[in-house]
C-alpha cells in the first residue's frame, strides 16, 4: 500500500531554518506531484508548496515564497521543503501529499497523505 512518512519536523526560533522530508513508498514515485500542506491550530489546512512529478513546476503560497524551498529527489522517492527565516506563523503540523494530478495536488483533493510532523517556531 502506498505510504507517505513525514520528517523532520521540532522547535526551531524564528529566522531558523528547518528541512522537512517525506519518503514515499508503494508508489511509482516519478509520475506522481507532490505537495506540503500545513494545519495551525483553529485553522483550516493550507497548501504551502507544490511540485511537478518531474520537478520542473513548482507552486508556493505568498507567505512562504521566497523563503520556503520544495524539491525532489525521485532516486530517493523523496520530497523535500527547505524552509528558512521561519517565522512563529509558519506554526503548524506540516503534511506531504501526493496525486498524478498536479492540479489534484494543489486543489487537496489527493488521495494520499502522511501523518503529519509539527514544525513549532518559537523564542
Amino acid at each position: 500500500q502506498v505510504q507517505l512518512v513525514e520528517s523532520g519536523g521540532g522547535l526551531v526560533q524564528p529566522g531558523g531554518s528547518l528541512r522537512l522530508s517525506c519518503a514515499a513508498s508503494g508508489l511509482r514515485f516519478s509520475i506522481y506531484a507532490m505537495g506540503w500542506y500545513r494545519q495551525a491550530p483553529g485553522k483550516q489546512r493550507e497548501l504551502v508548496a507544490a511540485i511537478s512529478s518531474g520537478g520542473g513546476n513548482t507552486l508556493y503560497i505568498d507567505s512562504v515564497r521566497g523563503r520556503f524551498t520544495i524539491s525532489r529527489d525521485n532516486a530517493k522517492n523523496t520530497v523535500y521543503p527547505q524552509m528558512n527565516s521561519l517565522k512563529p506563523e509558519d506554526t503548524a503540523v506540516y503534511y506531504c501529499n501526493a496525486d498524478s494530478l498536479f492540479s489534484a495536488v494543489v486543489r487537496g483533493s489527493s488521495d494520499y497523505w502522511g501523518q503529519g510532523t509539527q514544525v513549532t517556531v518559537s523564542s
